[in-house]
């Protein structure tokens, strides 16, 4: 973003509408009324119980976007939306984009937030709205999902038995890791509103006899020990140092003598200027949480080294969106 020009910044400052297109189209669930065959606007509406004219114009615009496509007054899905529009497509990504979409009214007032130096909404994450909270637990799993695989295969486990999913939400990773290393089994450790999303997913994987689930708050509850291996994937973002630090040092004693804890998280830069993506996302804390942030690399080798850990570095692995991952190792 180092060449704006007058036509890019305004461009940029629009760019919400075609967000908010996609968006209420898979609120309306329209990309699923248009499942295995085209359909006139008329027809979309009825299946959606939406307005026939503002669906029309609605259909116009993800055309525009080339989700859909039309020809004649027939609307089909593209190829791309049919794979990850569809609730019931294997690759759906809706819970994700609807995480988004809850999360946009708090957008709106960053304003007042950065005025007052306080949150602006509740908890999307473990609130009380089932809605909110299923796009969250199965958005995770939707984006966990893309990099699990890839973190799975990047760092070795091998010899080791049994793994901690701190704050796992859905257990995805705990899935993947037990996927890629046969030996090794699993506990997911979340808030009992979790336990649902997890034992539904582990089941969907055929993974119910390695991978538990306990019920629990990681910030006052004990945490059984004996583990070899800790995960924290996002996590840390929502606490300030203080309770960063009381997070790692739990998630620490967990483990036994050898033991390796990694943290996955948005990592900034020392200066805390970048990345892009590390530093707006400490926005989306400021507006949701009363000490949260992004970390730098070093504040985050701070922590762990305070928690009586060793070793300490980032591993070389290549994530999207400014994430990284850090590694300590129990004395």
């Amino acid at each position: 973003m180092n060449n704006w020009t007058i036509p890019g910044l305004l461009q940029f400052s629009g760019g919400y509408w075609g967000v908010c297109a996609l968006h209420a189209g898979v609120k309306l669930d329209l990309f699923s009324s248009l499942a295995g065959k085209p359909g006139t606007a008329g027809e979309v509406a009825q299946s959606c119980g939406s307005d026939p004219r503002a669906t029309a114009m609605l259909l116009d615009a993800l055309a525009s976007l080339d989700l859909v496509v039309k020809e004649d007054d027939q609307y089909a899905l593209t190829g791309f939306a049919a794979a990850h529009l569809v609730r019931a497509a294997p690759d759906y990504l809706g819970h994700i984009i609807m995480h988004h979409h809850h999360l946009m009214g708090g957008w709106a007032r960053l304003p007042v937030a950065v005025k007052n130096g306080g949150p602006v909404r509740g908890s999307v994450s473990h609130g009380d709205e089932a809605e909110e909270r299923e796009s969250f637990l199965m958005g995770m799993f939707n984006l966990a999902s893309q990099l699990a695989p890839l973190v799975a295969g990047s760092i070795d486990l091998s010899g080791r038995q049994r793994l901690l999913d701190l704050g796992g939400g859905p257990g995805t990773y705990a899935i993947y890791f037990c996927r890629q290393f046969p030996a090794l089994s699993a506990t997911v450790f979340d808030l009992p509103t979790t336990r649902v999303f997890a034992e539904t997913t582990i089941a969907r994987f055929g993974l119910e006899s390695r991978i538990n689930f306990i019920s629990g708050d990681f910030d006052v509850d004990a945490i059984s020990g004996g583990f070899d291996v800790a995960w924290l994937s996002h996590i840390l973002h929502s606490e300030g140092p203080e309770g960063c630090l009381n997070i790692l040092r739990r998630g620490a004693a967990a483990l036994q003598p050898g033991g390796m804890l990694l943290v996955q998280e948005f990592i900034l830069n020392d200066t805390k200027d970048g990345p892009l993506f590390p530093a707006l996302f400490s926005l989306n804390m400021l507006l949701g949480t009363s000490a949260g942030r992004s970390y730098s690399q070093g504040e985050l080798s701070d922590m762990l080294t305070a928690s009586g850990l060793h070793d300490v570095r980032r591993l070389p692995v290549e994530l999207p969106n400014g994430a990284g991952i850090m590694v300590g190792v129990k004395r």
